[in-house]
């Protein structure tokens, strides 16, 4: 997987990422051609383009090709790639399923740039990065590109009038060389630090100020050397791209450094794990619409939660896609273990932000930070669309210590095994693609079959030898 270093190629001055953070489609609205962009990557020195796409893992796939071929050629007309990408594994491992296997012959799919999405690195000079779009000999989008099932259920909010605000919050460990945490205490929000790992993080603020990502803050998180770089909320689209950039230059920028990283949800039994938590809100003519939720949800914020709660247990899946993850859900560690929602608190699986104007919000504190971020997203907007749809009602509210008194609220999947079961003929499978669904349950039980094959116990809080040899490099 490349890990890439990005800055947004912005119309009016290259090397100014941080204006181009606001907005995904300033190219289109200036109407740069491609003569503009050939000069403005001439000047930034880029000698080779990367064309892009997220596999069903969330790690990027594609193309390096020099930066004459791409613009004569490729960001007019796109380019293929074999659909294998989307039955590999983290290990590279195919895992055939009905849509992509051998006996279909792992066809080539069109890569379609989407230009307004072309970024400069900017610590690897000379090179360039463009997300693609996925699409078949018929010139559709693959039903089974993460990418793809993301953009219908932006199209579907869209229909309703909305669009989705979204950001994630990512946590990581720092580690050296030998993957072991660089720390050996926690020091939470503490801003008395190691010089060496203040100016790692510092370097990789800066890297992703350089990708055009606008970040807000930085702190220790409730692990030895655990960290978490917050990003602010976007389109739900340019988030999730984001997400997976994220991921790559938090590695890279470790790595330079001397040090390593890990996203996976669990390394150790006796630490935090890390998550990806989600806020998201809905936005109509530019205006929050949860902006009037004073002392409890308004209506829309209400029926949004609701379709969230709704479908909670399918979407686990989504949010642990590997049985590891599963051991970061234990009570009093911030990873929620039933449905449950209620004001400011993180003891809760939806943790509603109101009183604060345009700023109101709904934190979803499921997934893991090894989650797939547009699979995820897909499956949240999904379910918080049929709550609109439908108008569902919220459950009762919680409060106070859910972990030591979940009231009446049903618990999540604790396992593999159980999340594959709440998925599979879900209402929120049905909502994906079904080439889509059927490719995340494939992927799901090889996972869950090859962790009992290794005698792993996803009820125990231990982790094997043979879990940190699979998640903790490649997570």
């Amino acid at each position: 997987m490349p890990m890439t270093i990005i800055i947004r190629l912005e119309p009016n001055d290259l090397m100014t990422a941080h204006v181009a953070s606001q907005g995904a489609n300033n190219m289109e609205k200036t109407g740069a051609n491609l003569d503009e962009i050939g000069k403005r990557l001439s000047e930034a020195g880029v000698h080779t383009v990367e064309v892009a796409v997220p596999d069903n893992t969330g790690h990027l796939r594609g193309k390096r090709m020099p930066v004459d071929h791409f613009l004569g050629s490729v960001a007019t007309h796109g380019c293929h790639l074999a659909d294998a990408i989307f039955a590999l594994d983290l290990h590279d491992e195919i895992v055939d399923n009905p849509y992509v296997n051998m006996g279909e012959g792992f066809l080539d799919f069109h890569l379609s740039p989407e230009l307004n999405t072309l970024r400069v690195f900017t610590h690897r000079p000379g090179y360039a990065l463009v997300f693609c779009g996925a699409e078949g000999a018929d010139k559709k989008p693959v039903p089974f590109a993460p990418r793809t099932e993301l953009q219908r259920q932006i199209e579907r909010l869209t229909g309703l009038g909305y669009e989705p605000h979204v950001a994630t919050e990512m946590e990581f460990f720092l580690c050296d060389p030998d993957w072991e945490p660089v720390e050996s205490s926690i020091k939470y929000s503490s801003l008395t630090v190691r010089p060496d790992i203040e100016a790692v993080v510092l370097e990789m603020r800066e890297g992703l100020r350089g990708a055009a990502m606008r970040v807000e803050q930085s702190n220790l998180e409730y692990g030895p050397s655990q960290i978490e770089i917050n990003v602010a909320a976007s389109d739900a689209m340019t988030t999730a791209d984001n997400t997976v950039l994220y991921k790559s230059i938090i590695k890279e920028v470790a790595e330079l450094n001397g040090y390593r990283a890990t996203f996976m949800s669990k390394p150790w039994a006796d630490q935090s794990g890390c998550g990806m938590h989600i806020h998201s809100s809905l936005n109509a003519d530019g205006v929050n619409v949860f902006s009037d939720s004073a002392d409890a949800p308004n209506a829309i914020m209400s029926h949004w939660i609701a379709g969230q709660v709704e479908h909670a247990a399918a979407m686990q899946l989504l949010g642990i896609p590997f049985p590891t993850g599963y051991k970061r859900a234990r009570p009093y560690t911030f990873a929620p273990t039933h449905v449950t929602w209620g004001l400011d608190n993180r003891s809760l699986l939806f943790r509603c932000i109101v009183g604060q104007g345009n700023a109101n919000r709904v934190e979803n504190r499921a997934a893991g930070a090894d989650a797939n971020p547009h699979l995820m997203l897909a499956a949240l907007l999904g379910s918080g669309a049929d709550g609109i749809e439908r108008q569902l009602e919220l459950p009762g509210v919680s409060s106070g210590d859910t972990y030591d008194d979940p009231g009446t609220a049903a618990s999540l999947p604790a396992t593999a095994d159980e999340a594959i079961t709440a998925f599979e003929g879900s209402a929120l499978s049905t909502m994906f693609a079904e080439e889509l669904a059927t490719s995340v349950l494939v992927g799901a039980r090889w996972e869950a079959s090859l962790a009992a094959d290794n005698g792993v116990d996803q009820a125990a809080d231990e982790i094997t030898q043979w879990e940190l040899e699979r998640y903790l490099r490649l997570s």
